[in-house]
């Protein structure tokens, strides 16, 4: 007998794997229905009973599965005894229990079983289910897991057996109907075997005799369970509600209408991707509106926190000043202040440590009454991230009972405990979860009541709100908010979307095919009044927001920075300090170490240091912060003590002497006159802010000590928030809207880059002239034209700009560190990062500081690294230890080497402007490179020539005051940098230290409202020491034009003096510098290819990779060559490097790749790694073996290399598996080694390419190298131009290059076309050419083969539909291979004598020379003399010559210029 049954329920368990006695997991049964089949089919007996609710109510969500309400089961159901009863007879008669995924409602009916303790055979009968892998290998949809057909749903089965789909699902009875029918149709197709169903042999023929046609549906009547639960609830509406009178909603209307409101349930995009609003426009909006406070509740995080209240606070200032104003005037005030309310919407999961179970837990949102309970708040957040983020950030009920002090609990919306269990559970747990809370917060526990017009959200609040009444919990009205106007809905829709990887057009709702979305448009920021009419039936949900503003105390978030405890020696420590906070005992142990510092910085202490350094330290203890210099002071001994490179300094730090004494910077300020107050202001307490530069390589080891030092949980990185910028906020919102990728690029291209489109559309068009250059300002029309139009492009642009900004992720700050004196979540909310073990902060760079946090920024440095590996390379192949602090600053080969602007790969000085000023500076002392780096950017940039010209004694050099020179002498007259105008305002003016520090930030910043008060202070104090009042003027609008353009000199000179260095390096040891400056660029081809073409430049030579001679990175061998870094080879790792490395230094150089694998550990170079070495020539050493024979097999497939490796690895084995033979010997077994198999060598092309292949770059040689001529003389461009076509429009680019890749295609039509890739020294680019041109040069169109191309840039279509221009389009005009270009286009030598250099010799090996290449080219001459500029152009009438390189070699060896046609 087969009994198929069915089940609905109250819902599904929260864990499909529990046991049945878990009696909460498993849902209620509310109806079952069966039939019970004998072995041919035949129907023996069929039930559907609905069971009545006993202690539980069927939950909204349930009920728009199934359609059974609570009341209909109520009204038509039996009880549970009565149908166990029956269910229990039919399992008796039954030998197989059936169904579909029936393993669901064996449970089902399991746990019901052991609830009411009643003896079943059900666990024990077998069971056959028609929802398995081999019915999903039947029907075949696509979409299961790991790539398998997804298991049929009943409707899916049905229409694949049947020919139909089954229509009513979720009815028992129909539901068991249609099961009998396909499990039957499934026995008469033999899909069951005799041994599952436990039957004879011939049993499929007795049952298709018994059933020779497709199996029929019984024809049961069904009742219509939604329509009937309908009914009953329309009648149960009339009976239960209360009729509200007019008159009532009058008095309520009336009492609600000067209650205060305000919105306690906010979002902002600091929910990531979940929320339009931006911190400004929520205030703005509450502001609008009138209100006296606003909640912020983002999802998990309090990353808002700090900017909310800043922005509140900011508003009430401004109120406040105009209201004050108002009030004098004799008018009302009309605007309120508001009272920010930081709250936090969190996932509430059962168990927030449990990572195994997908639990989101439920949404409750958490309200701070204070400034605990924002810190209560912050534990909790960042408890969610640190110990609960599994998908999601969350805590749990343990969690909230140890930090619900001082906070007030709102219960959420659809998604909190309470009105989820409401819908999906039962009335009964709800109520139970509401008592709970209650239990916790007393009279802090709100239920929150929404309208949003949903049909589930009035179905909960049907029951929420007498829930709340039945145990005295206030309501209070909340709207869930998640954009600010109703208009911003779709471009909220889309915002998810991007969240999600979704499109728009994917319909709203659960499962497979659908998305998550908000069910309608009322999700917006509303109006008090509006909120006030919606909830006049319910006036109290209203009136108790004031309840829950009057309850918040209102507190302050910025506070002044802490330091982490610093512990100075016990001799130094004063009791006093331990009573009242003092910081006397650091003061005196700063003091100390300083002068300390000093004896050895300076030897002889002078009054004047003396003098310098006690106004220093008198300063710092004003500021409070002497332990911040001494928690800088050991971290960066402990980083020199463990071989860290440690900057010079950087900022106005250096301008302090504590700092060079403490061995903080390496630059005396003396020396250069660089000012303290510049770094701390005397006049006012303020934080020391000192950057430190370490090598990128070290940095992580100074962090370890710091972690090490003060605790990881007092350590924490900073967050930075990942904003959508213009263009990926269009290319978002087009993916999502579905707009073509093309479409979407070409709108991206039309935004300017750094362009914003809240800026550009909120601009004037004469505004816009001003702004954009004409080209720019065509593409910025072209996109407003756009805005305006109402189709897809139109749309996209209008939601871009509502999406633009909006957060989408997080990240983490470069440098930044925060210390802190106790666990950090004490001060801030934490979060954790992918990128970082540490901490990190929900507060951004901008506010850590105010929120009262030591920032420090540790910063990795490339070129301390870089000087670090020149060093360590010098000292590996002279042994001569370099110190480069130590190096002179008057070195002649130094300053030699800028003044021929020699300074590629010099920190801040290789650019190719700096290069030209170079050489037209001529620097000679240190002071001309601080001036430069200071000069060398935008602004004041224009002063540069006349500096030069002042050096050189081709300007005057005028002082407006003769007081004025001792500053100024050092840059020729002209004010550079901001300590000048410093020292000038005290000198001149007699400002104080203070004062000229407030003037050196005005005029930086250009704050005219400071400088208004200043130039007074400046002229009547330079009146008053004697200085004529116009010069004094005139020196004021000076400064004014100049001075927002002065640069940070300590900052200036700190950098000089590492470029110094690295020029010094460069000067003195070119090789090793140069091996430096390729290991640092090693991950960036490009810049290895570059500099590679530097070193031929400077005559050095770069060899290829050596596994004889090859360290990690690049290095310098003993013939003072360059030697290519192993690490450069792709898929060999640093563990193959050392290794080798190793082998060699120990048992010197490898003698064959036998040798080779004999002695390296084969775990660490595996067979990758000797293949790539050997195709990067890193074998070619070895002498007698080839590249080409590393990879020749003899017919075995298995190539010499692997034979090698094999051989090495059984050498290896037997090595340590080595016999003791009789005498005590161990017997060594010879391995004879494999033979190296004779073959042919590769081709220069081959060889090359397959180098480019390993190290992304030719080593040995480029294959245009012997056309370099040609090139120079026949081009007009290079390959990257065709990557910016627009730029090219109408004109004709002539390059030259290699063709690595040809794809010849036959298009839809039968025309041919190809796809050929063209790469010259700089990039590569991919053609494309069709139709006649196609047919035209596909002969030249061979890989590997040497092309000169014609290419004519051509406009784009204009699409007719759209009249929108298409991409610029490339015409070929002609090909030729580059071994014929000489011969096509040279058509006359032209060559360049200088006169005083014309000797009788000279001229005689030129005549010899051109006599040897007669031909058919004309030839001429032009005879120039340099000092008077004169020019003599002669043709030679007679003598003709032949122009190949050839010729144009031998020109270049003898020095003579020469110019092509």
């Amino acid at each position: 007998m087969y009994l198929i049954f069915d089940t609905e329920t109250t819902g599904l368990p929260k864990r499909w794997d529990a046991p049945i006695t878990d009696t909460d997991n498993w849902p209620r049964c509310v109806q079952i229905a069966w039939q019970l089949h004998d072995e041919l089919g035949n129907l023996v007996e069929h039930q559907d009973y609905l069971v009545r609710p006993d202690g539980f109510n069927i939950p909204y969500e349930s009920e728009q599965v199934h359609g059974i309400s609570t009341g209909l089961a109520e009204q038509q159901g039996e009880t549970l005894e009565v149908v166990f009863e029956r269910f229990n007879e039919a399992l008796h008669k039954a030998t197989f229990v059936v169904g579909q995924n029936v393993g669901f409602d064996v449970n089902i009916m399991g746990c019901e079983f052991h609830r009411m303790s009643v003896k079943n055979s059900l666990a024990e009968l077998p069971v056959l289910d028609t929802c398995t892998e081999h019915t999903a290998q039947l029907c075949q949809i696509p979409g299961g897991r790991g790539g398998k057909f997804k298991l049929p749903t009943l409707t899916e089965l049905h229409q694949y057996l049947f020919g139909e789909p089954f229509a009513e699902a979720h009815n028992a009875t129909a539901d068991v109907e249609a099961t009998t029918r396909c499990f039957l149709e499934l026995v008469r197709r033999k899909q069951f075997s005799t041994k599952e169903l436990d039957v004879q042999p011939d049993y499929f023929q007795r049952f298709s005799e018994a059933n020779p046609k497709e199996i029929q549906l019984i024809g049961l009547k069904h009742l219509n369970l939604k329509k009937a639960s309908a009914e009953i609830a329309k009648a149960l509406q009339n009976i239960q509600v209360e009729v509200i009178s007019e008159a009532e909603i009058h008095e309520n209307a009336a009492s609600i209408a000067e209650a205060p409101f305000a919105h306690l349930h906010n979002h902002s995009q600091f929910s990531v991707l979940q929320s339009t609003i931006n911190i400004k426009d929520l205030v703005k909006a509450a502001a609008k509106d009138g209100m006296t406070a606003v909640a912020l509740t983002d999802h998990a995080n309090m990353m808002g926190a700090f900017h909310f209240v800043k922005e509140i606070t900011a508003h009430n200032k401004k109120v406040s000043e105009e209201n004050i104003a108002l009030i004098e005037q004799g008018e009302t005030p009309e605007q309120n202040e508001i009272k920010p309310i930081i709250g936090c919407e969190f996932y509430v999961c059962e168990d927030h440590t449990n990572k195994n179970v997908k639990d989101y837990g439920y949404q409750i949102v958490l309200l701070a009454k204070n400034k605990n309970g924002y810190l209560n708040l912050c534990k909790m957040s960042s408890i969610a991230y640190t110990d609960g983020f599994y998908y999601v950030p969350r805590i749990d009920k343990n969690i909230i009972e140890q930090y619900k002090e001082d906070v007030i609990a709102l219960t959420g919306n659809l998604y909190g405990e309470v009105p989820n269990k409401i819908l999906n559970v039962g009335e009964k747990q709800a109520e139970e979860a509401l008592l709970w809370w209650k239990s916790q917060f007393g009279d802090d526990l709100y239920v929150e009541v929404m309208r949003h017009g949903q049909e589930d959200e009035d179905r909960v609040n049907q029951a929420l709100i007498p829930l709340a009444k039945k145990h005295s919990v206030k309501l209070v009205a909340t709207n869930n908010t998640y954009y600010c106007e109703q208009k911003d809905a779709e471009a909220h829709d889309i915002l998810l979307c991007v969240k999600d990887g979704e499109k728009q057009s994917t319909p709203i709702g659960r499962g497979r095919g659908y998305r998550y979305g908000l069910p309608n448009q009322e999700y917006f920021f509303k109006s008090s009044e509006a909120m006030k009419a919606l909830f006049k039936d319910v006036p109290e949900a209203i009136l108790n927001v004031k309840e829950i503003i009057q309850k918040v105390e209102p507190f302050e978030l910025a506070r002044d920075v802490v330091l982490p405890k610093f512990s100075i020696p016990e001799n130094f420590m004063v009791a006093e300090d331990s009573q009242d906070g003092g910081k006397r005992g650091e003061n005196a142990y700063l003091k100390y170490i300083t002068y300390k510092g000093a004896e050895f910085r300076y030897g002889t202490i002078t009054d004047e240091i003396t003098e310098r350094i006690d106004f220093e330290l008198k300063t710092i203890e004003n500021s409070g912060y002497p332990g911040y210099f001494l928690i800088v002071e050991d971290f960066i001994r402990e980083a020199r003590n463990m071989g860290v490179s440690v900057g010079p300094g950087r900022g106005s730090a250096a301008g302090s002497v504590v700092a060079y004494c403490l061995g903080i910077t390496n630059i005396d300020p003396l020396k250069y006159d660089l000012l303290f107050e510049r770094f701390l202001n005397p006049d006012r307490v303020s934080m020391p802010d000192i950057d430190i530069d370490f090598d990128d390589e070290g940095r992580g080891k100074v962090m370890d000590y710091v972690i090490n030092k003060y605790g990881a949980s007092q350590v924490a990185q900073i967050i930075t928030y990942g904003t959508m910028a213009a263009k990926s906020s269009i290319r978002d919102t087009a993916r999502v809207l579905d707009l073509p990728l093309n479409d979407a690029d070409r709108i991206a291209k039309l935004i300017p880059n750094m362009g914003k489109l809240h800026k550009i559309f909120g601009m004037e068009p004469s505004e816009l002239k001003k702004k954009f250059r004409s080209d720019e300002l065509e593409k910025v029309n072209e996109l407003l034209n756009i805005s305006e139009g109402d189709d897809l492009e139109g749309q996209t642009v209008k939601m871009a700009r509502v999406l633009e900004g909006s957060l989408r992720n997080t990240g983490i700050h470069a440098c930044g560190v925060i210390i802190t004196p106790d666990d950090i979540t004490n001060f801030v909310p934490v979060a954790t990062a992918k990128d970082s073990d540490l901490y990190v902060t929900q507060f951004d760079n901008s506010v850590v500081e105010s929120a009262g946090l030591l920032k420090m920024d540790f910063l990795g440095l490339k070129t301390l690294t870089l000087i670090k590996d020149t060093v360590k390379i010098v000292k590996a192949r002279t042994g001569v230890e370099l110190v480069p602090d130590d190096f002179p600053l008057d070195d002649e080969k130094t300053y030699e080497l800028f003044q021929r602007g020699d300074t590629v790969g010099i920190f801040q000085y290789e650019s190719p402007g700096m290069q030209k000023h170079m050489k037209h500076l001529k620097p000679t002392v240190f002071d001309d490179l601080i001036a430069m780096n200071a000069l060398y950017r935008p602004g004041p940039m224009e002063y540069i020539p006349s500096f030069i010209a002042r050096k050189h004694g081709e300007e005057e050099i005028t002082y407006d005051l003769p007081e004025m020179e001792e500053n100024l002498k050092e840059t020729y007259g002209i004010t550079v940098y901001q300590e000048q105008v410093m020292l000038l305002s005290q000198k001149l003016a007699g400002f104080s230290k203070g004062d000229a520090d407030v003037l050196r930030k005005a005029m930086g910043k250009k704050i005219f409202a400071v400088l208004q008060k200043m130039k007074p202070k400046f002229l009547d104090g330079g009146e008053k020491n004697g200085h004529p009042r116009d010069v004094l003027e005139k020196i004021w609008k000076d400064w004014e034009a100049f001075a927002s353009y002065a640069f940070n000199k300590s900052h200036s000179t700190c950098y000089a003096f590492i470029a110094y260095q690295t020029a010094y390096l460069k000067a003195h040891y070119p090789a090793e510098y140069m091996a430096a400056v390729l290991s640092n660029n090693m991950n960036d081809i490009k810049q290895v290819t570059f500099f590679m073409e530097e070193c031929k430049r400077m005559g050095l030579e770069v060899l290829g990779p050596d596994v004889n001679e090859s360290y990690y990175k690049f290095a310098v061998n003993q013939n003072n060559a360059i030697r290519f870094g192993m690490g450069a080879i792709k898929g060999v790792g640093r563990s193959a490097v050392e290794t080798s490395v190793e082998n060699r230094k120990e048992d010197g150089p490898f003698r064959s790749v036998f040798d080779l694998a004999k002695r390296v550990d084969l775990r660490s170079a595996n067979k990758k790694s000797f293949e790539n070495l050997a195709l990067a020539g890193g074998f070619d050493s070895f002498g007698d073996t080839h590249r080409a024979q590393y990879f020749h097999h003899e017919g075995d497939s298995i190539t010499f290399l692997e034979k090698a490796i094999k051989y090495g690895a059984k050498f290896q084995e037997n090595e340590n598996s080595s016999q003791v033979s009789l005498f005590g010997e161990s017997s060594e077994v010879q391995i004879p080694e494999p033979v190296v198999p004779p073959c042919e060598d590769w081709g220069t092309m081959e060889k090359l390419r397959r180098e480019k292949e390993v190290v992304g770059i030719y080593i040995s040689g480029h294959p245009l190298d012997d056309f370099k001529k040609e090139i120079k003389a026949f081009c007009n461009s290079y390959v990257s131009a065709f990557q910016e076509l627009d730029n090219y429009i109408n004109r004709e680019l002539t390059v030259a290059g290699v063709i690595t890749d040809v794809q010849h295609r036959i298009s839809k039509n039968g025309k041919g076309w190809a796809a050929f890739t063209l790469e010259d020294y700089t990039d590569s680019y991919e053609f494309r050419i069709f139709g006649e041109e196609y047919l035209k040069f596909r002969h030249f169109l061979m890989i590997n083969s040497f092309i000169h191309l014609k290419a004519y840039v051509k406009e784009g279509w204009v699409n007719r539909e759209t009249g929108k221009k298409g991409d610029p389009r490339i015409q070929f005009n002609d090909f030729k291979q580059l071994q014929d270009v000489m011969d096509s286009y040279a058509k006359k030598l032209t060559i360049k004598l200088d006169i005083a250099r014309l000797q009788e010799t000279r001229i005689q090996i030129l005549k010899q020379t051109l006599k040897s290449h007669q031909g058919d080219h004309p030839l001429n001459f032009i005879v120039y003399e340099m000092q008077d500029e004169i020019k003599l152009n002669l043709s030679s009438r007679k003598q003709k010559v032949k122009i190949n390189s050839e010729l144009l070699n031998i020109l270049e060896e003898q020095e003579i210029h020469y110019k092509l046609n």
